[in-house]
């Protein structure tokens, strides 16, 4: 025995590695970066040391555990990661997110239950990872309408996603892989629709599951600088009204002007004389300065929606002497006056900031008294923050000015919402080739990732900047880890011993065991090699036993897609992994028992559905 265990050290050394990553990425003491390196500079030292071969002994090469890195879906995750971010710096998605949230106001639970079900029903059809990419930012804007964290949604959005490639052919990769396998050993062939009356049970089962435990077993997690950008502190702003502005010819109605949502009218300056709440018959017209206090959401999202306005404010103050920068792309910065600062006691106007910092004030904050005065009459003292509009260049001079201390966490950039139509036509077209086949789904990506850079939808700092490398190396991680375990035949060994064990209790017990198998082995290996790895294992076994292949199909092809209980098991997975703010536990703590609820149903449904 011990002769034997010696023969085959590589396999045994493979799954130690596996196991002791897994463990690592769960005590989240060291980050998945490290920790995905380490295993893979760990299992290229293992393959490197004379006698660690493959079960039928050929060498395992560094370029077959590196290949990961060139991986055809991994490529595909990082180019739909540029696509989404293309749609959210063009604000491609603001009206379908606008709509759904004053949907919410009126329905939350039919909005919520909604656009969960445009999710499942888009999936059934196509691939879900841009389904995912598309629905982030909407499941973002309702979970800050509904007070709750996006990490209330975001596994969820990613679940239910994987729940609708259970239902047809074409959900996912993995059911006509494992299809191809079936109509390779049997002749047969699996329909578009075998699969869906099982498939909906077990979605049913899932999304209960999910509506019930996601309150109790997911976190409230929220980043810091999410935390710290919706702050509720007030600026004061001014709008100068022209001929043809939003604002000219707008009348107040019961004091307020509905245009200026979320936004206090502090005075109205017209001319010489200075009007001042409450705004009874007051109808604003050319000429007018309106001094309002709004937060900063309430007027980045007042100005996104209006270049032109934009356009306007950053124009307003630039003279002959100024330098272009030639950035068309402008962002926000808030920066506070720093103690000493040579601007206390000056105006912005005496300052001439347009000229000084290359960027102009777009609200003035300060906290020991309300502010009604012009913009560019308010003197300035230590401790005010202004919140500043320019291109991005003009922020990075900022960091070494000594008179405002800039806060970079608050950095953020307005979206081109002139590129939005042109965003929303790529997305829609990678979606539709990818969709029908046309392509595949990794060239479609490329492409539409390609073309929002060169359409400028999104500059390439933008584009590096949505490139996760957490998910670069963790998925990399993953497939190396992948590799080893096939090779060594430590995946075939697991799936011969679970066979051998259950057969002599019955098909339905054959049948529950490999259900399991996969789907234990579905979020350690990629669901792609594990379909691959156990069809033709599940088939034999349905062989020996005279039983009905069918069944066994649809047990590989079900729990294959049981990737519930890591990050790294499915690609949505790591595409809500950010936006959720999850760790590798929440996974494990959420998803884990999903597996567990999910295998017990199929145990229970199979033999009604299969008359065993």
């Amino acid at each position: 025995m011990t002769a034997e265990i010696m023969a085959h050290w590589p396999m045994w050394a493979s799954l130690a590695a596996v196991a002791i990553t897994i463990v690592f990425y769960m005590l989240d003491r060291w980050s998945m970066e490290l920790v995905s390196v380490s295993v893979i500079a760990g299992l290229l030292l293992l393959f490197s040391i004379p006698g660690a071969t493959g079960f039928d002994g050929s060498p395992i090469t560094s370029a077959d555990l590196l290949m990961g890195f060139a991986n055809p879906a991994l490529i595909t995750i990082m180019a739909l990661l540029v696509v989404g971010q293309g749609l959210f710096q063009t604000g491609a998605l603001e009206g379908p997110t606008k709509a759904l949230v004053r949907s919410y106001d009126k329905r939350p639970i039919g909005t919520l239950i909604g656009a969960f079900a445009a999710v499942f029903v888009t999936s059934a059809f196509t691939n879900n990872t841009p389904v995912v990419i598309m629905f982030l930012p909407i499941m973002s804007a309702i979970a800050a309408r509904m007070g709750a964290s996006t990490s209330r949604l975001m596994m969820p959005l990613s679940f239910v996603s994987i729940f609708a490639g259970m239902t047809t052919l074409i959900g996912t990769s993995t059911n006509l892989l494992a299809a191809d396998s079936y109509e390779r050993l049997t002749g047969s062939e699996l329909g578009f629709f075998d699969q869906t009356v099982f498939g909906l049970i077990l979605a049913a089962v899932g999304i209960t599951y999910i509506a019930i435990a996601s309150r109790i077993l997911l976190p409230e997690r929220e980043a810091f600088s999410e935390t710290m950008v919706k702050s509720g502190k007030q600026f004061v702003a001014q709008f100068e009204v022209t001929p043809g502005h939003f604002l000219d010819g707008k009348e107040a109605v019961a004091g307020m002007f509905p245009a200026l949502r979320d936004i206090t009218v502090r005075m109205i300056q017209r001319g010489e004389r200075a009007l001042l709440p409450p705004y009874d018959n007051i109808t604003l017209q050319p000429g007018d300065l309106v001094i309002v206090a709004a937060t900063r959401q309430a007027l980045t999202d007042l100005l996104s929606g209006k270049p032109a306005m934009l356009n306007d404010i950053w124009q307003t103050g630039v003279s002959e002497h100024d330098e272009d920068t030639g950035e068309t792309q402008l962002g926000l910065v808030e920066a506070v006056i720093a103690p000493g600062s040579r601007m206390a006691g000056r105006t912005v106007e005496m300052l001439g900031f347009r000229r000084l910092t290359q960027a102009v004030t777009l609200g003035i904050q300060r906290r020991s008294r309300m502010i009604r005065a012009k913009l560019g009459e308010i003197r300035l003292e230590a401790g005010d923050t202004l919140l500043l509009c320019g291109p991005v260049s003009a922020f990075r001079d900022l960091r070494t000015s000594r008179d405002l201390i800039l806060l970079e966490w608050s950095q953020s950039e307005f979206p081109t919402t002139t590129r939005a139509q042109l965003a929303r036509l790529i997305t829609l077209i990678m979606v539709v080739v990818a969709a029908f086949g046309w392509v595949s789904i990794t060239l479609a990506s490329i492409t539409a990732a390609t073309a929002m850079i060169l359409l400028q939808c999104l500059n390439h700092r933008q584009a590096s900047r949505s490139l996760d490398l957490r998910i670069y190396l963790v998925i990399a991680a993953a497939l190396a880890m992948g590799v080893a375990l096939e090779a060594t035949g430590a995946a075939e060994l697991i799936a011969q011993l679970v066979v051998g064990l259950a057969s002599p209790f019955g098909t339905l017990a054959v049948l529950s065991a490999i259900f399991l198998a996969v789907a234990i082995l579905t979020n350690i290996l990629s669901n792609a090699a594990t379909a691959v790895l156990f069809t033709p294992i599940a088939l034999s076994a349905a062989d020996q036993m005279g039983s009905d292949p069918f069944p066994f199909l649809l047990a590989v092809i079900y729990a294959a897609n049981c990737a519930f209980a890591t990050p790294i098991a499915y690609q949505t997975n790591m595409l809500v992994m950010g936006p959720g703010h999850y760790k590798f536990g929440d996974f494990m703590r959420f998803g884990g028992p999903l597996v567990l609820i999910m295998w017990a149903a199929f145990t229970i449904v199979a033999p009604w559905r299969f008359d065993l």
